[in-house]
């Protein structure tokens, strides 16, 4: 895959002021190399190994975050690496962060992510458990919320605009509930629905297939 230079560009201006994180699930460094000449900065991955693999070989100016569903044995490998984890879905995850930031000394910035339309098939928290996680956090002196991650329902994109919406309602209730911590990023948006998710308030867009071409 080829990185589509006109289009990374377009976006990157389109999505303003929001941040274009580039899905880098299917390439590699060299890739991510030229998508940091089209002025991008923000890369997010789906798998552990394949962070670091690349963390490794890229050394450039951009800022890793992690994007996928994270096992919490093997948080320890990027708590130092990633500046944002875009995908805490359990309170045992929760714990685990806590306990490797401490380790390292620092503090990590995540996103709680919600199962906004209660799909079987997805992960996150639901609207009504989401404050038990919050209220655990408030015990984490190592973990600052900066906001809500969801994944839209795989529907026609007109009609994911009501699950976008309610995750911004979501976030405003606790930014009220939980006034210590930011709460201000709405990870929402991929590919094919990024411009809808924008238009519901998503400060964060996970785009990945739409940044590239066949070669």
């Amino acid at each position: 895959m080829k990185v589509n230079q006109e289009v990374v560009k377009t976006i990157m201006d389109e999505v303003k002021p929001a941040r274009l994180i580039a899905a880098t699930k299917y390439v590699d460094e060299t890739q991510i190399e030229e998508l940091e000449k089209c002025g991008c900065l923000y890369f997010g991955e789906n798998r552990v190994q394949a962070l670091l693999d690349k963390y490794e070989k890229y050394h450039g100016k951009g800022h890793w975050h992690f994007i996928g569903t994270l096992q919490s044995n093997k948080v320890k490998y990027i708590i130092d690496k990633v500046e944002l984890i875009h995908s805490i879905n359990s309170l045992k995850l929760i714990k685990e962060v806590e306990k490797q930031a401490k380790k390292h000394g620092l503090k990590m910035h995540v996103l709680l992510e919600v199962n906004i339309a209660d799909e079987e098939s997805k992960q996150g928290f639901d609207k009504n458990d989401i404050r038990d996680a919050m209220n655990l956090i408030e015990e984490c002196p190592h973990i600052i919320v900066d906001g809500l991650m969801m994944m839209a329902p795989n529907i026609e994109v007109e009609k994911t605009r009501v699950y976008f919406r309610q995750t911004k309602e979501l976030l405003e209730q606790l930014k009220k509930e939980y006034p210590d911590y930011p709460l201000k990023e709405l990870s929402m948006g991929m590919s094919q629905d990024y411009k809808v998710a924008l238009e519901e308030g998503a400060t964060l867009v996970r785009i990945g297939r739409a940044l590239f071409k066949d070669e």
